[in-house]
């Protein structure tokens, strides 16, 4: 019992403290590039060691408390040997000597068949601690309903791009603080709309809101009129389009990376890649759109992997489009050739765009400056240019554009 007890304690602590070891290690495998440049390498060696270290705390008193139980039950099949003999000795004369060997070879036999029963008994116990971690991720809160039948939306939904927030708030889990905090607000058919404001403003968590990767605290969002937190993920996350400040590819080939589903014919593919400025680098591939993209495109430059995203979201072309700050990691000519498209080929659509650079949201139609979770102003941004006491004004300011 005292083994038992011990041994299913000692296996969840080594349990929980394994899975750390594995997530460092693949994380700096991942980032070894970055490691090796910040001369970093000691301190990722010493973590993975104090990681280590820390598991072996728990495993070590698991071995010892093995050779504990094995002391005891060679022990007990000792005595048993030790009285089968005795008993032999005495009763020598009334029982056979066949008798006797049958008695002492299975007595010695106990030990191990003890050994065994006592063994099987913990390891159960100790690998429920399996059985625990699952349940308990089985246990963990799901998203959504992908699709939910009685209440699809109209297949051309959206046909105007009408974005509302209606004292909407979120938080990211239960028990933290929110993180948009009763915002109103209205983003007309398509309207221009860049969102900006200090780290932590609450600027991406839009974003987030918005395809409801985080869901809401109180209040709604509604499309063309329909509340996006009513039906399926799937109906609503297919009609938005985003193209992100991280490009997320795939390995695979570079036509299933812009058409994952094959929705599309390969001459829309290719008008896709000529809009994105890379119909001509395509063609000069061996494969054309067969080209193989290494895992999260690392045999492609960050602007291509841009362009990608970008000629991704001109095959969807969706009523509503959202930039989360995606020309942050691009140079300057990539930029402008990425904007350049965003207001050829997006003109009729509504367009949220989450900016790092006030340069990329100077035309929009208006801007919607964000601190702390709070609207703090929506104007036009020439509107507030003109009040030198707005924030927007301080901001602009300091990139140095007025």
């Amino acid at each position: 019992l005292v083994y038992v007890t011990t041994s299913r304690q000692l296996k969840r602590i080594e349990s929980v403290s394994r899975s750390p070891i594995y997530s460092h290690f693949g994380e700096t495998i991942q980032g070894a590039s970055s490691i090796r440049a910040y001369g970093k390498q000691d301190e990722f060696i010493l973590s993975s060691e104090q990681k280590v270290d820390f598991n072996q705390v728990s495993y070590y008193p698991s071995v010892i408390a093995n050779r504990w139980l094995a002391i005891r039950l060679e022990f007990i099949g000792n005595i048993l040997t030790f009285f089968a003999a005795l008993f032999a000795v005495m009763a020598r004369g009334k029982i056979s000597g066949g008798e006797v060997g049958l008695s002492v070879s299975y007595a010695l036999s106990v030990t191990q068949t003890l050994n065994w029963l006592v063994r099987m008994t913990s390891d159960v116990e100790t690998n429920i601690v399996a059985v625990e971690r699952v349940k308990e991720y089985t246990e963990t809160p799901q998203e959504a309903p992908w699709e939910i039948k009685d209440k699809k939306p109209p297949k051309d939904w959206p046909d105007q791009g009408l974005v509302e927030f209606k004292n909407y708030s979120t938080r990211y889990r239960e028990g933290l603080d929110l993180v948009i905090k009763g915002i109103d607000c209205k983003v007309n058919p398509m309207e221009k709309v860049g969102i900006v404001g200090r780290t932590g403003a609450g600027k991406s968590s839009l974003t987030l809101a918005l395809f409801r990767i985080i869901e809401p605290a109180g209040g709604i969002i509604s499309i063309d009129g329909i509340d996006v937190a009513k039906i399926g993920l799937h109906d609503l996350r297919s009609k938005l389009t985003i193209i992100p400040q991280d490009p997320v590819l795939f390995s695979g080939t570079l036509r299933m990376n812009l058409d994952p589903f094959g929705s599309h014919s390969d001459q829309e593919v290719w008008n896709a890649l000529e809009h994105s400025h890379l119909k001509e680098f395509v063609s000069a591939l061996n494969s054309k759109l067969q080209h193989e993209i290494s895992e999260g495109g690392e045999n492609l430059s960050v602007g291509q992997r841009q362009l990608v995203c970008l000629a991704r979201a001109l095959l969807r072309k969706t009523k509503v489009l959202i930039l989360d700050e995606a020309t942050a990691a691009v140079d300057l000519e990539t930029d402008d050739l990425i904007q350049e498209t965003i207001r050829r080929e997006f003109s009729d659509c509504t367009i949220i765009t989450i900016a790092h650079r006030l340069n990329t949201i100077m035309d929009s139609t208006r801007v919607l400056v964000m601190d702390k979770g709070v609207i703090k102003e929506y104007d036009s941004p020439a509107n507030l240019l003109q009040n030198p006491k707005s924030i927007f004004y301080g901001m602009a300011k300091d990139a140095g554009l007025v």
